[in-house]
């Protein structure tokens, strides 16, 4: 029987699209255990992040806001000191709180984190930037009293040996671990992707995701180093499922696969991440342990923000009221019936740009006059994109503008205004896209709904 108090685990990847997984259909076979979690615990099948960026997608995933309420809308702005955290939750409820690896809330880059802008977390071993401190056989990270510690090992593995170290010494107090990794990010000073020896030359030219093959980007030159990083991440995780299991944990400990963005290989702006498309905001998810054995597959849309408030009450802690996000146990559990028919998207830095995705719909709308390195929001955007994802899921075709969808188009900015002033915004002026004729039998507004 598991314990009234289970452990809780966060395996926090980077850049990691959702398609990289076999319960998405790749392939490969990078992510066997990933994909068991998928099959005998809970399957978050439609999950997204809430910011593709690294630095606000962590503060919406330690905070339950998005990125503009906790107010780090872009990388380099430190996490508001009195701003409660998951840390601070746990740590309230009794838990040991432990945090590896990358942070990238401090805005201290290089330089060691001081202990008020580590979040609550009592227990670290972590760098504010890690791509800029390490690189693939050199892994730098510093401790409580801010000493550096360099880990043996390729970067994935040595954090996981220090994610076991730390499991290993907690047995009779429950722990919430948060291990963020770098890997399968880009290591920033050569643009590469620095698989383990070996593993690059076994997935390079095997396998090309419909989107990349069609528009190209670096995907021909990165994605065998970018798979295997992620093969070796899954032989991580399946690493720390052994350590739970031989240290008679694993019945007592909640598991979180997910990541902070996708990537898109350069094929829809001038880097990895900072779009719409579902290439940079579609990420994997799943579950385990107490509370999400055999859940299956949930296909509801869900957010980066859904994911603190259900750790927080699979822990059995109350959820903040002020959390913008929903607890996924609900849907498990039958009791919610009225969950989002869509998830929002806040962009920044490469623009500032606001979406939503529906099952079948991505509308996305960019501020013309805003700088989305130095603002947060605008009074004024314009409608970019629309795709409807059933007649194109990779987003090849752009629709707005077209006199076809123009009801759809409205009745989309509708639920996008919508969910921008439930998110803490100010009410904007959406502006309609050029019109185009389509030559397309005019789609019914109704269509919008789905």
């Amino acid at each position: 029987m598991a314990k009234s108090q289970p452990n809780v685990i966060v395996f926090f990847t980077d850049q990691q699209r959702w398609d990289t997984t076999g319960a998405h259909g790749n392939p490969l076979g990078l992510t066997p255990h990933f994909d068991r979690m998928a099959a005998e615990g809970t399957h978050l099948f439609h999950t997204f992040t809430c910011q593709p960026v690294c630095g606000p997608a962590r503060s919406c995933m330690q905070t339950g806001l998005y990125a503009t309420a906790s107010g780090c809308y872009r990388n380099g702005i430190a996490l508001r000191e009195e701003l409660p955290t998951l840390a601070h939750y746990f740590n309230g409820a009794g838990y040991e709180t432990g945090y590896i690896g990358k942070w990238h809330l401090a805005a201290t880059r290089t330089e060691p984190v001081p202990e008020p802008l580590r979040g609550g977390y009592t227990c670290w071993l972590a760098s504010d930037a890690l791509e800029h401190t390490s690189d693939a056989y050199r892994t730098l990270l510093y401790d409580n009293a801010n000493r550096p510690v360099e880990l043996p090992g390729y970067r994935s593995d040595a954090m996981t040996d220090a994610a076991i170290r730390y499991i290993a010494k907690r047995r009779n107090k429950p722990f919430f671990l948060f291990l963020s990794f770098i890997e399968p990010h880009h290591q920033n000073h050569r643009d590469d992707y620095p698989a383990p020896d070996v593993y690059r030359d076994r997935y390079h030219g095997r396998y090309v995701p419909p989107d990349l093959a069609a528009l190209g980007g670096t995907a021909h030159q990165h994605l065998g180093g970018y798979y295997g990083m992620v093969k070796r991440l899954d032989e991580g995780l399946g690493r720390i499922m052994d350590a739970l299991k031989s240290l008679s944990l694993a019945k007592d400990t909640i598991i979180l696969f997910t990541s902070d963005h996708g990537n898109h290989f350069k094929t829809r702006n001038g880097e990895y991440k900072r779009s719409c498309h579902d290439s940079s905001i579609r990420i994997p998810a799943a579950v385990c342990g107490p509370g999400f054995e055999r859940g299956g597959r949930v296909t509801e849309l869900v957010s980066l923000v859904d994911l603190p408030p259900t750790l927080l009450d699979a822990a059995g802690i109350a959820v903040p009221a002020h959390m913008q996000g929903r607890s996924v146990l609900r849907l498990l559990k039958g009791e919610e019936a009225a969950w989002p028919e869509e998830v929002f998207v806040q962009i920044s830095e490469s623009q500032l740009g606001r979406a939503i995705r529906t099952r079948r719909w991505k509308y996305s709308v960019k501020a013309p006059d805003a700088d989305g390195r130095t603002e947060a929001g605008a009074a004024r955007y314009a409608e970019e994109f629309l795709y409807d994802l059933d007649a194109d899921p990779y987003e090849l075709t752009n629709l707005a503008g077209l006199d076809s969808h123009r009801a759809v188009a409205d009745r989309l900015r509708e639920r996008l205004v919508r969910r921008m002033t439930e998110a803490g915004e100010r009410t904007p002026v959406i502006e309609p896209a050029a019109p185009r004729k389509s030559g397309q039998r005019k789609v019914d507004p109704e269509e919008a709904e789905a």
